[in-house]
C-alpha cells in the first residue's frame, strides 16, 4: 500500500514544521561556522594541476552533489509534501525511511570535497549527519504519535538511513506535486553554491589576500 492514513484520533504532542524549522537554522549555522574556518585552511595538495589529487576530490565532489540533487528530487516524487499526511513506503521510502536526509549527507559530502581536500569532504557529511540524527528522532516521535502502529511496524521493516535494496517495492503510479518537487530541486541546488565559494576563497588565499594557518589532507 502507498499510502496508510493516519489514526482518527492521533493528535501529535508537537508541531513537526517547529523541527523542521530548527533544522533549517542549525544547518545555515553549521554552513556559516564551517566557511569561517575554511577562510584559513587549504588542502595540502597543490590546486595548480588538472590532473592533481586536489582537483579529483573536488570532480569526485561535484558528482556527490549531482547525485545528491538529482536523488533529492526522485524523492520528493514519492513524499511530495505528504510527510505529516500519510505514511509513504514505497520507491526510496521503501529501502531507507529518510531517503531524502541521506541524499543530503551525500551533498554535504560533495559542497566539502570542493575545498579539495577529505577532511572538509568528511567533516560535512558527519557535521550534516549529526543534526539530522537529533531531526529524526523528533520526526520519529511525531509519526508514532500520529500513525500509532502501522508507522511501528514501517520503523522496525525499513532501516533508518542505510538502504536495504532487498525491501524495495514500487507502485504503478504516483501523484506528484509539482511544486512541492520543484521546491525540493532549488532547495538541493544549494550544495553547488559550495564551487565558486571554494573557488573564492581559494583565489584569495593564493594572492594572499586571506592567510593559510593550517594544512588538511
Amino acid at each position: 500500500m502507498h499510502n496508510l492514513p493516519p489514526t482518527p484520533n492521533a493528535v501529535p504532542s508537537f508541531d513537526i514544521g517547529a523541527v523542521q524549522t530548527v533544522r533549517k537554522i542549525a544547518l545555515y549555522a553549521l554552513g556559516v561556522l564551517s566557511v569561517g574556518v575554511l577562510l584559513f585552511s587549504h588542502s595540502v595538495w597543490p590546486d595548480s594541476s588538472i590532473d592533481g589529487l586536489h582537483e579529483i576530490i573536488e570532480m569526485i565532489g561535484l558528482a556527490l552533489i549531482l547525485v545528491a540533487i538529482l536523488g533529492r528530487t526522485w524523492c520528493s516524487m514519492y513524499i511530495s509534501g505528504r510527510k505529516k499526511e500519510a505514511i509513504v513506503a514505497v520507491g526510496p521510502y521503501s529501502i531507507s525511511r529518510n531517503p531524502l536526509y541521506v541524499f543530503s549527507f551525500i551533498g554535504a559530502a560533495g559542497a566539502g570535497a570542493q575545498f579539495g581536500n577529505f577532511t572538509a569532504a568528511l567533516a560535512a557529511a558527519f557535521l550534516t549527519m549529526l543534526v539530522f540524527a537529533v531531526v529524526v528522532r523528533k520526526e520519529e516521535r511525531f509519526l508514532a504519535e500520529k500513525f500509532g502502529e502501522p508507522y511501528l511496524a514501517y520503523k522496525r521493516r525499513v532501516p533508518r538511513f542505510i538502504p536495504a535494496f532487498r525491501r524495495w517495492r514500487n507502485v504503478e503510479t504516483l501523484e506528484i506535486r509539482p511544486s512541492m518537487v520543484w521546491r525540493t530541486f532549488l532547495d538541493a541546488c544549494v550544495f553547488l553554491t559550495a564551487i565558486p565559494l571554494a573557488e573564492g576563497i581559494e583565489y584569495a588565499q593564493n594572492q594572499g589576500l586571506l592567510p593559510v594557518l593550517w594544512l588538511v589532507p
